[in-house]
């Protein structure tokens, strides 16, 4: 099983955090590869950024999804995703989205631990669009720069955990999500210094994405999540266009 995981942010160093989490998290056997977005910001932190970013990752998508057997959106808020779960053959899942379904099993109260104030609405949609706003206990976000986005979780590393402790012990969280692929592995060395579960959304999104291509559920020929019909269009990359029409006939 080939798994391509795609970075809607520019950010290398937080491609490696992915690409480790993503690599302990797969099953033996299970392949996988994080492709960087070659342009827009280092973090998305509002709506107009997930925009870009989702553009970004359609394009890595249209350009390498043929070599795999499903994608994961490795950002929180997870960029594009419906969208690309429209155009695409294969399977496709996201951190977000992947981590809710973790901890609806969980627990019933969810509490989202970010990096940023700013970030804060836009999750907010984000949950509440997947149908998961009556679960969210809350969401606590970091309050201080950021020097490196590649280090965010070593160097506030204290900060984070008591943000999870105080949702934990103020607003009755069941289950702490950490959101943002620059927190991928966090959830492991947290583990045990928590009094409620822990999620991660790489490993989620791994573990969810093996589960879909395994299951073979089929892909959508009608309903909302039919391909995109075919269409004029102009301007579009080579493999954007041949995406476009891939299951379409005019």
């Amino acid at each position: 099983m080939k798994l391509l995981l795609v970075n809607p942010n520019i950010s290398g160093s937080v491609s490696d955090l992915i690409a480790n989490e993503a690599m302990r998290a797969a099953s033996p056997g299970t392949q996988v590869e994080v492709v960087t977005a070659p342009f827009g910001v280092a973090y998305i932190e509002t709506r107009f950024e997930a925009l870009i970013g989702a553009y970004a990752a359609a394009q890595l998508a249209a350009e390498h999804h043929e070599r795999f057997d499903a994608l994961v959106v490795a950002a929180f808020g997870d960029p594009g995703l419906a969208g690309l779960r429209e155009a695409l053959p294969i399977p496709v899942t996201g951190m977000t989205e992947a981590a809710l379904a973790t901890a609806h099993l969980l627990g019933h109260r969810i509490s989202i631990i970010a990096i940023s104030q700013r970030i804060q609405a836009w999750y907010r949609e984000v949950v509440e669009a997947y149908g998961f706003g009556s679960r969210l206990a809350s969401i606590r976000a970091l309050d201080r720069p950021i020097s490196a986005i590649g280090g965010v979780q070593q160097e506030h590393a204290d900060a984070l955990q008591s943000l999870a402790q105080r949702a934990v012990e103020e607003d009755g969280a069941d289950v702490i999500v950490l959101a943002g692929a620059p927190l991928a592995g966090l959830a492991r060395s947290l583990e045990g210094r928590l009094p409620v579960p822990v999620v991660d959304g790489v490993s989620s999104a791994v573990r969810h994405a093996e589960t879909l291509v395994a299951l073979k559920p089929g892909r959508a020929r009608a309903g909302s999540f039919a391909p995109p019909p075919a269409k004029p269009n102009q301007g579009l990359a080579p493999e954007m266009q041949k995406l476009l029409s891939l299951h379409n006939h005019p």
